[in-house]
């Protein structure tokens, strides 16, 4: 058996699969986001901890001959947070997460300095974690002072597992101080934030070995011992991995909390201008390209608490026809927007409204919203070199078939549904840890799943689409200069 740990923003999911890669189980344990203040957000580790021994407790309850037989453990997590230790390892502070934007003006500055971008391949995003590192320098100086590691959340985890400080080339990829080309850590850009390489953790490939289970927890959870634990993957790169997504060309949409359009490269190749990510892939020799929007899931989530309807509820009163795009459109910049736009600072609009706009008409945009922030992913990808003829749908989100019409016809390219199966970042853990535990050739077992349906665009609405989208495209640049506008009042009048 094999488990994958897969550590969400909103809980950990472990999951256990058998030699054949069949899943056997699964259970989870929920985590809560602490927004301090506005634009912050943030997680206590030790309820990584919690959620995790939650997660496991639930497979030992249903599983235990199966838990007991696992020879390989793989990691997921969510990108890009600051976890910083001292020379005890204890923590000094909360997690500053993916989304968190307070760091906006000191990722401004990085940004300035050219060698970023040439090393890593990225613009230095606010949601990175240099950026988060001078930020703590600048406001806490007292814990910056005292960090001794600075490790993302899933090697954390890995630290409590093993034992060891290690991470792993997709993951770190995503910190602004990886020379993502040579797949190593860069002392320049480290200097550049006020650190040393000696404070990072060692890195290694997703595919491979990266410590063993303690035996005090293989004892509790009724493990064997010299289970093998993986490099693993950030989250993004682990559901690539369930996916098969790992060679040139094929693609995904991740429908989660937030969006990822995700293409598969077998090399390098940067283009951040276009503000689409550029990482490393959790198999050796290989790289992948993102386009990142904040909000997706997170956007329905909030309507869904403003209306007080559950998401499904909402979904449901829209059916299964897709329509024309009214005349109210919605923008789902809630926390900022990272593809195309790299604007920390900018917040959502519905624009169009009118008394004649209902709850439908409402939740029909805010889904639209989504698609056409998509569509800007997938319009940056082509400005970086790759283009899509189709992409596979997982996430949440991927529920709503009218969600997937939606999508398919905003992108203008069939959207293939899996099979009924779980092909998402535990998944793709637990495959990292049957190659890491058994060394096998990691193509044979990063396999696509069998395509149930697929959506295609629909053809009759795509002219309505396309005109909205580039409404929708206008919409952007003149909320700016008004939000910028309205930024400036508030701080002249408080």
């Amino acid at each position: 058996m094999y488990l994958g740990i897969d550590l969400g923003t909103s809980g950990v999911k472990a999951l256990l699969i058998d030699e054949g890669q069949r899943v056997v189980g699964s259970a989870s344990g929920a985590i809560d986001v602490l927004r301090p203040l506005p634009g912050w957000s943030e997680q206590n580790p030790a309820d990584w901890i919690r959620a995790t021994e939650e997660a496991i407790a639930g497979l030992r309850a249903s599983h235990p001959a199966e838990l007991a037989a696992v020879k390989g453990i793989g990691l997921s997590g969510h990108m890009h947070g600051a976890t910083l230790l001292d020379a005890e390892d204890k923590v000094l502070r909360p997690c500053i997460l993916w989304n968190d934007t307070r760091s906006f003006s000191q990722a401004a500055a990085l940004d300035a300095d050219p060698q970023f971008r040439a090393l890593t391949g990225n613009i230095v995003f606010p949601g990175f974690t240099a950026p988060k590192l001078v930020w703590v320098a600048e406001n806490e100086p007292d814990i910056f002072a005292k960090v001794r590691w600075v490790l993302l959340p899933k090697d954390y985890l890995r630290l409590w597992l093993t034992g060891e400080h290690i991470s792993e080339m997709s993951d770190s990829a995503g910190t602004s101080w990886l020379d993502t080309g040579k797949r190593a850590w860069s002392e320049s850009l480290l200097s550049a934030t006020g650190l040393k390489e000696r404070q990072m953790p060692s890195l290694i490939e997703g595919t491979e070995a990266g410590g063993t289970l303690k035996s005090d927890l293989a004892a509790r959870w009724g493990m064997g011992s010299g289970v093998v634990v993986a490099g693993g993957a950030g989250d993004n790169a682990a559901s690539a991995c369930g996916m098969g997504t790992v060679g040139e060309g094929n693609a995904f949409v991740s429908l989660g909390t937030s969006g990822v359009l995700f293409a598969a490269n077998s090399s390098y190749l940067p283009n951040p201008e276009s503000a689409v990510h550029a990482f490393c892939h959790a198999l050796p020799s290989t790289w992948h390209q993102m386009g990142v929007i904040l909000s997706a899931t997170d956007a329905l989530n909030w309507h869904s608490g403003v209306t007080g309807k559950s998401a499904s509820e909402l979904t449901g009163e829209l059916g299964e026809t897709l329509k024309a795009p009214s005349g109210v459109t919605f923008l789902p910049y809630l926390s900022g927007e990272r593809t195309p736009h790299n604007d920390a600072a900018i917040r959502g609009v519905f624009a169009g409204l009118g008394h004649e706009s209902s709850r439908a008409v409402l939740t029909q945009a805010v889904l639209e919203g989504v698609s056409f922030a998509l569509r800007d992913s997938l319009e940056a990808l082509k400005a970086a070199g790759t283009d899509l003829s189709r992409v596979t749908a997982i996430g949440g989100g991927s529920r709503s078939r009218y969600w997937l019409k939606s999508i398919a016809t905003a992108l203008g390219i069939p959207v293939d549904i899996p099979a009924d199966g779980d092909f998402g970042a535990a998944f793709g853990a637990a495959r990292l840890g049957l190659v890491a535990a058994t060394k096998a050739d990691p193509l044979s077992v990063f396999t696509a799943p069998v395509t149930a349906e697929t959506v295609q665009p629909n053809g009759s609405l795509r002219g309505a689409y396309e005109d909205t989208y580039q409404r929708y495209r206008r919409l952007y640049p003149a909320i700016r200069d008004a939000y910028r506008l309205s930024q400036d009042q508030e701080r002249k009048y408080p």
